[in-house]
């Protein structure tokens, strides 16, 4: 019961928080971007704010909080250029949100981010350890001057993970296939011409049998026209 009223009142105060956020917002949304690019330099995350200015302006407009890696998790991280953009969506999420919201969230619920296919799951153990997805919030509350613009920073690049793509293997040969790629060492032997004509069951050969009876016929009939 505690779990189901903490994920209620989490999910009323972020609704709160986006409605206040549109009402309110102030009319110069991209003052507020310059404003939290000043505030991430001066926390060192310049390549962080290296990749902002690598996209579109028009493509953060404030109401939004950024989680920020550090210079180093982003020195070994590959980013293609054409996935900067990407990135920024992952690392983002469509609501300005100061730590003191985050750590209402309780364990395993889900925070959407700027990218709809992306939703990161909540491990909440306290100001401390407090996770989102495979990340840890470790320095809270860099951006807070402007109204609409949020940030974070985090202890890692967040992992994207996608579904392997295997092809099934086939349990067996397609049929008439199979004897066409038979080694040439198992392939049967030939059997000669009229076979069953020369070996019998026993391996005897039959026409053998029958000619000594007739040989000896043919000599008893020579002796006796000799003796005549």
């Amino acid at each position: 019961m505690d779990t189901y009223v903490k994920l209620c009142l989490s999910t009323l105060i972020m609704a709160l928080s986006l409605i206040i956020s549109s009402v309110f917002a102030s009319p110069s949304g991209n003052n507020d971007i310059v404003v939290a690019i000043q505030e991430m330099e001066r926390a060192n995350y310049f390549t962080f704010v290296m990749l902002i200015n690598m996209v579109p302006p028009s493509l953060f407009q404030g109401n939004i909080t950024f989680l920020m890696p550090s210079d180093r998790s982003l020195s070994r991280t590959k980013i293609p250029q054409n996935s900067v953009v990407d990135l920024l969506l992952n690392h983002s999420i469509p609501s300005p949100l100061l730590f003191d919201h985050l750590i209402h969230l309780p364990t395993n619920s889900t925070l959407p981010t700027s990218n709809p296919d992306l939703m990161l799951k909540v491990s909440n153990s306290g100001r401390r350890d407090l996770f989102l997805g495979n990340v840890r919030i470790v320095s809270p509350n860099i951006c807070t001057h402007g109204y609409s613009v949020r940030c974070h920073g985090i202890d890692d690049v967040l992992s994207i993970e996608k579904p392997e793509i295997t092809c099934p293997r086939v349990a067996s040969p397609i049929p008439g296939i199979a004897p066409l790629l038979a080694p040439a060492s198992q392939a049967p032997a030939s059997t000669p011409p009229h076979a069953d004509a020369y070996e019998t069951s026993g391996g005897r050969r039959p026409h053998i049998e029958l000619a000594l009876p007739c040989i000896t016929f043919m000599w008893v009939l020579f002796i006796v026209k000799s003796c005549v």
